[in-house]
């Protein structure tokens, strides 16, 4: 059984509890690719019907899918990337740029991910200042938000250099 973390006061985790499961983000990167039908995305992915029953069903109540009826002679659904969902497509950008310089290699990307207008090839992402200029890790510093519960501005407190 698989421990929720619906609990925690963590964007990464309340993110994770949603999309943490393998399958749940390669059905949403068929969709980015334009597989909308249940059989298709049955026929390209490797998964059970139970299976894909249950990520779809999730990826609609979490407003990540939609559902179109596309029927001409009964009822036929067709998945829709809602805003959510397309949303993702960052998410998903950053996991294959990890895994293909990672994991696979330079040279050895299975997509390549053009620019409709240009057919040049996407730049990287990165993670840039107000002005537009590289961020690295060295740059960043992460603090309570808003939302920062008790234990975690306790916790920022405690770990905070400058306190004397």
């Amino acid at each position: 059984m698989r421990t929720r973390l619906t609990d925690q006061n963590c964007s990464v985790a309340q993110a994770l509890d949603v999309l943490s499961d393998p399958w749940t983000l390669l059905i949403v990167r068929e969709a980015f690719t334009g597989t909308r039908r249940f059989a298709d995305f049955e026929r390209h992915l490797p998964v059970s019907k139970n299976v894909l029953t249950t990520r779809l069903k999730r990826l609609v109540d979490e407003e990540i899918l939609e559902t179109q009826d596309a029927g001409q002679y009964g009822r036929r659904l067709e998945y829709l990337l809602t805003p959510k969902g397309k949303d993702l497509a960052i998410v998903l950008t950053a996991l294959r740029e990890w895994g293909d310089r990672w994991i696979l290699g330079e040279g050895h990307e299975p997509l390549v991910v053009l620019d409709r207008r240009t057919g040049r090839r996407v730049p990287r992402l990165r993670i840039r200042d107000e002005n537009g200029e590289p961020l690295h890790g060295r740059d960043m510093v992460i603090v309570p938000g808003p939302g920062a519960d008790v234990s975690l501005l306790r916790r920022a407190e405690e770990d905070d250099p400058d306190r004397e």
